[in-house]
């Protein structure tokens, strides 16, 4: 059977696993937590273009990489396969050379709201030393704590980056960012612009039925409830745990939400008729961001 195969990148707890639990009601849909294609990809080319490099011509490592998905799923009988991995955003010209029309659905939400839901789990598994953190010292305050991880090797400033460079690269066009409060708030209304982007036969799904946990990787990390799905997408409110100044700060990194130069996709709330659509990013091209020097073919 041939697959389709979609992707799901974006920003750390922002709803990945739980679009993930969503579009695995769809028989036809496959659809999990992170896997480790991308890191697996990355290896093959440093491997390809090692000593033997030479002999591993370009079209036959795009025949390796491409044949790759095909062996990892080929016991999925699903038809459509969304792979998750933070790291595709990085990624996106190799997966636009291996499969053209890629499409990469990026969930958002503000730096400050992830930074809160990292720091309310180790808050609450106060037994565990979570995997998180390298040592004592990043583990030592909600302050070294947040910084560690939003270093640029690290959970959330690694997403950050990829994102940003998926968003202002060629092929932005790919991307479709949906925000977590939309998820949330608007799941069925924000599944029906998902499958439209695709280009996939929409699906009704239930939205308070829902069933995913992966506890036994989460507590490899020591960190309980990392990609625990509630049963239902009811969005709650509640006071952050975050210090006013740190939360503040990271409320500068919202880079998605002002206008700048991208041909990404966005789920908006149409403030006409308070319905969601999918609306560019945004901006135009600005003299900086223009490159006039010569081409070389």
């Amino acid at each position: 059977m041939n697959k389709t195969f979609h992707f799901i990148a974006g920003l750390p707890r922002s709803g990945s696993t739980l679009l993930a639990a969503i579009l695995r009601q769809n028989p036809n849909v496959y659809a999990r937590m992170s896997s480790p294609l991308a890191r697996i990809l990355s290896s093959i080319l440093v491997e390809t273009n090692g000593e033997d490099g030479p002999l591993v011509t370009p079209e036959r490592r795009r025949r390796i990489l491409r044949g790759v998905f095909d062996s990892f799923y080929a016991d999925e009988e699903r038809g459509i396969i969304f792979d998750t991995n933070r790291g595709w955003c990085a990624r996106l010209p190799l997966l636009h050379e291996l499969f053209d029309d890629v499409r990469v659905i990026c969930l958002v939400r503000s730096v400050a709201g992830v930074l809160d839901s990292f720091e309310t789990l180790v808050q609450r598994n106060v037994f565990e030393r979570s995997g998180l953190f390298h040592n004592e010292e990043e583990r030592a305050t909600v302050y070294s704590r947040s910084q560690a991880l939003l270093l640029p090797n690290r959970t959330v400033g690694y997403a950050l980056n990829a994102l940003k460079e998926a968003v202002y690269g060629n092929y932005s066009r790919a991307l479709l960012l949906v925000e977590y409060d939309h998820l949330t708030r608007f799941p069925k209304d924000t599944l029906r612009l998902i499958y439209e982007f695709l280009g996939a036969s929409p699906f009704e799904h239930s939205f308070d039925s829902l069933t995913y946990d992966e506890p036994h990787f989460d507590n490899g990390l020591s960190t309980p409830g990392l990609h625990f799905v509630k049963r239902n997408t009811e969005a709650v409110a509640r006071p952050t745990v975050l210090p006013p100044d740190l939360f503040e700060h990271a409320e500068y990194l919202n880079f998605w939400r002002e206008p700048n130069y991208s041909e990404a996709n966005i789920i908006r709330l149409d403030p006409a008729d308070n319905r969601l659509a999918i609306q560019p990013l945004g901006g135009t091209a600005t003299p900086n961001r223009l490159n006039t020097g010569l081409v070389h073919s």
